[in-house]
């Protein structure tokens, strides 16, 4: 994979009252992109804003945080809203959040426009965090990535996948990938979490994660792939060793959290075997990298755990 030479693509204060623009999501919409971004304030009060862009570049984004309507139950409490992702299933784009019900859990929210937001039942208990659905049902259920948590700054964390009949309800929870062995993998020894939407291939479901380890000068975040079976999602088939991407331009190594890459996003063309790879650099900025997904599966099957 390789960076966009104009990173970062959206900068901290792209807004009146932000402090730093990171984790956001984007998708295709109409003749161009809408996003649902992770905009903390100068108060440092994280919440998330929707945006527009003609070329997935250059973004327009509200200054003031997404307003929720009642959507499959009445309104839930919410202390805070951050690292979002957005997929279109079926008739409409969901959004999942971490959300703040007495710690972290898993919001979720559905919208047609990008201008009326409705929100629904949390997905789980506390304390939970990467909450990624998958763009299709699967097996006629709605599934879901999920990393439980505590409610700090969570020294451990597995992927999980949940299923739901009616995106309200979710159960059979199964383990999809646990942390490397220090030894064979150091850089997702620490904990992981799913990404950006899973992408449906001729190989399977490709998953970019983050992946960490606790260093000397703490947590150091990377980004790395899987491929998992279409029909049954918690059977990983490849699972890189190396990463694909980590800390090393100075807007990845400094911020308001140093020496983190942190995908959220993903477009892609699997005629064309294009991908672009959003993700928050040092919890400050928005980045951009550009792959091959050809090459990319080759990679994680040549380099697999």
């Amino acid at each position: 994979m390789w960076r966009y030479s104009e990173n970062p693509i959206i900068e901290r204060y792209a807004t009146p009252t932000s402090n730093s623009i990171f984790n956001s999501a984007v998708v295709p919409f109409k003749d161009g992109y809408a996003g649902v971004f992770r905009c903390d304030n100068k108060a440092v009060q994280m919440n998330i804003h929707a945006g527009f862009s003609k070329n997935g570049i250059d973004w327009d984004i509200n200054p003031e945080p997404i307003f929720m309507q009642a959507g499959n139950t009445e309104m839930i409490q919410s202390d805070y809203k951050y690292d979002p992702r957005v997929t279109f299933i079926e008739d409409r784009y969901w959004v999942t959040w971490c959300n703040g019900y007495h710690g972290p859990t898993i919001g979720i929210a559905y919208t047609f426009d990008f201008i009326e937001f409705f929100q629904c039942e949390n997905a789980f208990l506390p304390f939970n965090r990467n909450g990624v659905l998958f763009p299709k049902k699967i097996n006629g259920k709605y599934a879901m990535l999920s990393r439980p948590s505590d409610n700090g700054h969570t020294p451990f964390g597995d992927i999980y996948i949940s299923y739901s009949p009616d995106m309200k309800f979710w159960g059979e929870h199964r383990c999809v990938m646990k942390v490397a062995p220090f030894m064979d993998s150091a850089w997702q020894c620490t904990k992981i979490g799913a990404g950006p939407v899973p992408i449906l291939t001729n190989e399977g479901w490709l998953l970019f994660y983050h992946g960490v380890i606790n260093t000397c000068n703490g947590f150091r975040y990377s980004v790395g792939a899987a491929i998992l079976e279409e029909n049954q999602p918690d059977v990983v088939k490849y699972r890189t060793q190396p990463y694909l991407l980590a800390p090393a331009e100075q807007y990845e190594l400094t911020g308001d959290v140093p020496n983190v890459v942190f995908p959220c996003a993903a477009l892609h063309s699997l005629e064309e075997d294009k991908l672009a790879l959003y993700y928050g650099a040092a919890d400050t900025v928005t980045a951009l990298a550009f792959g091959q997904i050809s090459e990319i599966i080759n990679f994680i099957k040549q380099n697999s755990l």
